[in-house]
């Protein structure tokens, strides 16, 4: 009885952390149609982790289960809230916060538009 309540608890823990970790990506594509009309691809990311650095409006360091950190930039425009979606001030965001980044590809650059609290520090 013992060994099963372990293994279901261990269980039950190592999902959570493989969760906790996970990206997660939608993409839109608009064909090009026979008039010509030009084609449109958007790839919208999120990924949750631990702000380890924040500077408003600049750049934002996350920790993830990705063996190094991972480094945003901030758009030109951010919208930063809670988890029930109440919009907030970005001095809301600190130190270890757990947040899920909502983020668009630029090139090389992970470029923010949503920050999301997710847990706020303890």
């Amino acid at each position: 009885m013992i060994k099963l309540f372990l293994s279901v608890t261990f269980a039950t823990v190592l999902m959570g952390l493989v969760a906790y970790g996970q990206t997660s990506t939608s993409s839109t594509t608009v064909a090009t149609g026979a008039n010509g009309a030009t084609e449109t691809t958007t790839t919208t990311t999120e990924t949750t982790g631990t702000v380890t650095e924040f500077t408003p409006g600049q750049a934002l360091i996350l920790k993830t289960e990705a063996n190094e950190p991972m480094r945003y930039k901030f758009g030109k425009t951010v919208t930063y809230m809670t988890s029930d979606g109440k919009v907030i001030e970005a001095s809301k965001i600190r130190k270890d916060s757990k947040v899920r980044v909502h983020y668009l590809k630029d090139g090389s650059d992970m470029v923010v538009d949503k920050v999301i609290v997710t847990q706020d520090r303890e």
